[in-house]
Formats: C-alpha cells, structure tokens, sequence
C-alpha cells in the first residue's frame, strides 16, 4: 500500500512537471500575477506582518514577485533554511533577496545562515507552503523529502497555511500516507479553495 501511495506521488510529479512545461512563458507569467494578485488581496495575508514564504523548485509556482511586493510591504520576509542530513527546516529572516541568500542544497537558494537571523517558529503570521498538486480536502504533493510534512505540525494553530497552485494543478484526490499533512487554504489562478 505505501509503495503504491508513493508510486502514485512520483507519477502525479512527473504529470504535473509535463503540464507546466507545455505552458508557455507568457502563460505561465499571466497564471502566476492572477495567483498573486489573489494571495496580495486576501485578507489573512494583507493582515500579516510575518510570511513565511519559499523559493520555488521544478513546478511549485513562482514567488520571486511575491517576495518582492512583501519588501515593498515592509513584511518580514522568513524563507526556510534545509538541514538535508537532519530533515529539518529552519526559517530565517531575509532583507535583501540578491545579498542574504546562497545556493541550497536542493538546488534553489536560501537564507545563509552567516547573515540571517532564526526566527522561531510561533512568530510566523502565515505560512505559504509550496507543493506541485493538491486536492480540496488541503492535501497536498511536494517535493518527496517530507520537510514540510515536519514543519506543519509545529506551526501555532492560528497560523493560516496557504499553498499557491495554477488550476490545473488541483487534482480529484491525493494519495496520502498517515504522516501527511494538510493545508488550510490554497490559493489558484481561479479561485481560493477552503479546505473542505
């Protein structure tokens, strides 16, 4: 049964990566500024002073126009920092994308730990967490490391968690294991879907 669940995650990646590929980059831009324009209109996020936010990897959706509207916002921008030995995220404050950041693990760049400060956790107003597809029960596919996953649960209650999706990455259902975690609200070219 877990392979399975797993199996299907992997081939719900793959689809989704050949979906966004085909886009075009004009499609893709005028998808993502709806999604923003959406998130920068909803009223959890215009109320929140500390985001939690990521920088996208393979078909999570864009955030580097979000990060920097949340500059022009004076919000303090919290991008996660990845220990891949220990599984573990840690989210430090950024203040400027071009300086506080360097080449991650996982391919995309994160907060260097020399410059940035940790925030904990309790402090985050909403957390935008990514994935690749989601259903509208919340659940949701991410990258397969499960970080995530660890980092849902030791968020405060209040803290709304938001992901970001193009439309056509909501699927009928996921796949889920017992250790996969939901999000509240997800927030498409199209519409805001409130977990069911």
């Amino acid at each position: 049964m877990i392979e399975e669940i797993k199996e299907r995650k992997r081939e719900i990646r793959e689809e989704m990566a050949k979906m966004v590929k085909a886009l075009s980059e004009t499609e893709l831009a005028e998808r993502t500024e709806k999604i923003e324009d959406r998130l920068f209109a909803f009223a959890n996020f215009m109320e929140s002073r500390v985001p939690l936010l990521y920088m996208n990897l393979g078909s999570e959706v864009n955030t580097r126009g979000i990060l920097k509207k949340c500059f022009e916002q004076r919000k303090v921008v919290i991008l996660p920092g990845f220990d891949k030995e220990k599984y573990r995220m840690t989210p430090m404050k950024i203040n400027n994308v071009d300086l506080d950041l360097k080449p991650g693990p996982r391919g995309v760049p994160e907060p260097n730990m020399k410059k940035c400060k940790v925030v904990p956790v309790d402090r985050l107003d909403i957390a935008i967490i990514p994935g690749v597809a989601f259903d509208e029960k919340g659940a949701r596919v991410g990258s397969g490391q499960g970080y995530y996953d660890r980092l849902i649960p030791k968020l405060p209650v209040t803290t709304r968690k938001v992901a970001l999706a193009l439309e056509s990455q909501i699927i009928q259902q996921v796949p889920m294991q017992s250790h996969d975690k939901h999000v509240d609200i997800i927030i498409t070219d199209k519409r805001i879907i409130y977990k069911i």
